[in-house]
């Protein structure tokens, strides 16, 4: 295993603001970086030239789904991830930690691990700390996560306690079965603590402990409201190593991003981007476009003049309004093209604007750009 100070370099800082580069296997990963979610093997609607044009760095895959269908092994004899989906970048697999948390009502959890009932057709299967490790190995991920229970917002302290504890003792044996077959890929340790700021204190120097590549902060983004998120994110981020990759899992509308990148973390993934372009809710740099509406019928303007992805260049919000509402796939591609490529190029202009010492300003532009007091995007 590659140590986490050897395989991440800090370039720029800009108060707790970071800029770095993260080296995998497939590549060295620009960072702050938002990570475009290919759950089952592809981003949908999207192919790798598409996730290339827009400056995808690396893809995020999901553990659960591909052990389900097609089968983490049937992937490894076909030589892996990347080359099962064509993408030659960085991949992150997660741990199906999250999938535990969703499915809470066909799944049982205990020491051994994670029992649960398939969403596909019933069958039962186990995730152990030791088989979680196992499949993201056989899938080829350049950055693999530990096993981890994600404890929803309103969770007692009583159960989250026993939670984390449960969370700390698997990353244990994720980073022994890890350490059991170097090969060079990098796994993360996920911090857990739920919204009690001392548990999540505790969680922090428990996974900090162990010698992982990599710390993510999980529980996130599951039902709180967004000044509650911001407040334990500003809690906990200053608990991570400085030296190490910091990975907010599941937190993907613009503001949230830049303000955690202002609170110091490294990476980024959520469904948002791709799941808003096929609802029509499109991300652009006068706010959010619901191509659904009426105005949009006649309009020969380009969806964002400020933004120079395929669909802006090419098509006017007229066509995409017509593409959305006759439901041509092809608006599903030209809208998911828009939303990455506006995410990757906000993350772009963050990492010149630490560099530079002006991220307070980019991070004000936005914020005033995406004005929402409401519940925030996640996961």
């Amino acid at each position: 295993m590659t140590p986490g100070p050897e395989s991440f370099s800090l370039l720029a800082t800009d108060g707790p603001a970071r800029r770095g580069a993260l080296r995998t296997a497939h590549g060295t990963i620009q960072t702050p970086a938002f990570m475009a979610v290919g759950t089952q093997g592809g981003v949908k609607a999207l192919d790798p030239d598409d996730l290339n044009a827009v400056g995808a760095q690396i893809i995020l895959g999901n553990t659960y789904h591909l052990y389900l269908r097609p089968g983490d092994e049937i992937v490894r004899d076909l030589g892996g991830l990347h080359a099962f989906c064509g993408w030659q970048g960085p991949i992150l697999t997660d741990s199906g930690g999250y999938q535990v948390f969703s499915l809470e009502a066909i799944r049982r959890i205990s020491e051994q691990g994670v029992e649960f009932s398939s969403h596909l057709d019933g069958s039962k299967h186990l995730f152990s700390p030791e088989k979680v490790v196992s499949i993201q190995q056989n899938l080829g991920a350049d950055i693999m996560m530990v096993l981890d229970e994600c404890v929803g917002y309103g969770a007692d302290r009583e159960y989250t306690e026993k939670s984390l504890e449960l969370t700390a003792r698997w990353a244990k044996r994720c980073l022994k079965a890890h350490l059991a077959r170097p090969d060079g890929r990098l796994l993360f340790g996920i911090v857990q603590g739920g919204f009690h700021p001392d548990l999540r204190r505790r969680s922090a120097g428990q996974i900090t402990d162990l010698p992982f590549d990599g710390y993510a902060i999980g529980g996130l983004s599951v039902g709180e409201s967004r000044t509650e998120m911001r407040e334990m994110l500003a809690h906990t981020a200053p608990l991570l190593p400085a030296d190490s990759p910091r990975y907010l899992m599941g937190v993907g509308a613009p503001p949230d991003i830049l303000d955690a990148v202002e609170k110091g973390m490294d990476l980024f993934d959520c469904v948002l981007p791709t799941r808003n372009a096929r609802n029509g809710t499109l991300y652009t740099s006068e706010g959010r476009i619901n191509i659904k509406r009426a105005e949009y019928k006649d309009d020969p303007r380009p969806l964002d003049p400020a933004c120079g992805c395929h669909a802006c260049r090419n098509f006017s919000r007229a066509y995409l309004r017509h593409l959305y509402l006759s439901r041509e796939l092809l608006a599903y591609r030209l809208n998911t093209i828009h939303n990455l490529a506006f995410y990757l190029d906000m993350m772009r202009l963050a990492r010149l604007a630490i560099e530079k010492g002006r991220f307070q300003g980019l991070r004000a532009k936005y914020a005033a750009v995406f004005q929402d007091n409401g519940p925030q995007d996640g996961q």
